[in-house]
């Protein structure tokens, strides 16, 4: 006999099934035993009846969160014993035969509420038992849902998934690199990527013309409470657009999603409006502003765009540094004062943010694409020639091959999920998050290493940092 889900039971009245899961809760009422057992579907409670004698004493012993296969009957409750609440409510099932698949020790916590009153590091010690809660069920396969629904919007207009290295260089991009070193060159690193900006524009200087990806991005950024050193991105970029047709195809994309996935949400207005950068500072003092009529509303849903940000400004130090990205294009009509390095603080950058519920939800540009542009932005920023050829030098190289005007944008889906599951950060979205201090309290890390790797590596810690 084939197991069948949980969910499943409702078209099995009076039919004997097997079905596997684990025991969310057990009450023994002496001749009858009940179990509620649970699986990836569904929940149901059985019964375990004298008659049934092998499978009633088996039934005796068992303790929450017991691994358990079960075949049995399924009948409808009587009436005055359905449960309104429960989605199998008025299904029960008798249990004829009863295997033990694994015992389980008592959990560290309750695992049948929504965990919220439990401690943090707790939870994450034990994120597998954590993640058996309905509430995480339901974020990681909502999760599951709109990556799946991106993913079918996007390859029908054309667009193709595409891997980009993990391994790659350090190049100063804004945020700290995790840096990997090489055992095959010694003395030498790699960079895992902040994002997948430089390989996505040499994909349309390849001529792939519509690429996306969902893409992990890793920072090594100072600790904050919602920040996560590995995240991940929607990531996609276009040929032979402008600024409109990128924030058009987000914007449908968005709104197709909330009307399929999330039908009990209102988008607040359609089309999205959009602000510039000084007016949303001067109107909001946010370049990230809540435009939510109702803010006691959970699920009311208000996007909007941002565009015409400063390309520059001054750093701590007083050299200009890029407030976006230094790939991004300068609006049209500010392209000579970028290339004449005129007026700095005045350029506008062709960047465009999407914003919902007073978070950044997504940022995007035009790119610039060709070489002496992308040269003049760093220029700027104060790198000499020798060092913009060292780390950029295949960016220019590629951008001198024949690249076409492209844009795009990386939307944070830890982020959209979160608002969209009316969690209050992203660690309740995430599978498997970091805590607010970076680490990972259930695998032990960030964790020593061998001597042995360490020779291998032809590296060595400094005693006075290696307790920091």
């Amino acid at each position: 006999m084939e197991r069948i889900y949980i969910k499943d039971l409702k078209n099995k009245i009076g039919e004997e099934v097997k079905i596997a899961g684990w025991v969310d809760v057990r009450r023994d009422h002496g001749k009858l035993i009940f179990i509620d057992l649970r699986d990836m579907s569904s929940k149901v409670q059985m019964v375990a009846l004298p008659s049934h004698k092998e499978a009633h004493e088996a039934a005796s012993k068992i303790r929450s969160e017991w691994v358990l296969e079960i075949i049995g009957q399924v009948n409808k409750r009587p009436e005055k014993m359905i449960n309104k609440n429960e989605e199998l409510g008025d299904v029960e099932v008798e249990i004829k035969e009863l295997k033990v698949l694994n015992e389980a020790v008592t959990p560290v916590f309750e695992i049948s509420n929504d965990g919220r009153e439990v401690n943090e590091e707790t939870r994450l010690v034990n994120r597998y038992l954590d993640l058996r809660r309905n509430r995480l069920q339901k974020n990681l396969r909502m999760r599951h849902e709109v990556i799946k629904f991106f993913r079918n919007y996007l390859s029908d207009k054309n667009f193709a998934e595409i891997e980009t290295p993990l391994l790659t260089k350090s190049t100063p991009e804004g945020a700290r690199d995790f840096v990997v070193p090489s055992r095959l060159y010694n003395g030498k690193f790699y960079a895992l990527p902040q994002s997948p900006q430089q390989y996505k524009q040499l994909l349309m200087a390849a001529g792939m013309e519509k690429y996306f990806q969902i893409a992990k991005c890793l920072r090594d950024e100072d600790t904050r409470g919602d920040r996560q050193p590995e995240f991940t991105q929607l990531d996609l970029e276009m040929s032979f657009v402008e600024q409109k047709e990128v924030m058009n195809l987000i914007e449908e994309m968005l709104i197709l999603m909330v009307k399929k996935l999330y039908p009990q949400k209102k988008i607040q207005q359609i089309p999205f409006p959009v602000l510039t950068h000084k007016e949303a500072m001067e109107k909001y003092n946010s370049d990230k502003p809540d435009l939510r009529e109702d803010k006691n509303n959970p699920n009311l849903l208000a996007f909007c765009w941002l565009v015409d940000f400063p390309f520059f400004e001054k750093t701590d130090k007083g050299d200009w540094t890029f407030t976006h990205n230094p790939f991004s294009a300068p609006k049209p009509e500010h392209t000579k004062m970028l290339m004449k390095k005129e007026n700095i603080g005045e350029i506008l950058t062709t960047q465009y943010d999407i914003v919902l519920n007073g978070f950044e939800a997504g940022g995007g540009s035009i790119r610039n694409h060709k070489p002496e542009a992308l040269e003049k932005v760093f220029e700027i920023m104060g790198f000499e020639k020798e060092k913009i050829r060292q780390d950029f030098g295949h960016m220019l190289k590629a951008f001198s091959s024949g690249t076409p005007p492209h844009g795009g944008i990386a939307l944070g889906l830890d982020r959209l999920m979160m608002i969209l599951q009316n969690e209050p950060n992203i660690r309740e979205v995430i599978a498997f998050p970091k805590t607010g201090d970076a680490r990972d309290p259930m695998m032990d890390s960030p964790s020593d290493i061998s001597q042995e790797q360490m020779a291998e590596l032809g590296i060595q810690i400094k005693k006075e940092n290696k307790d920091k």
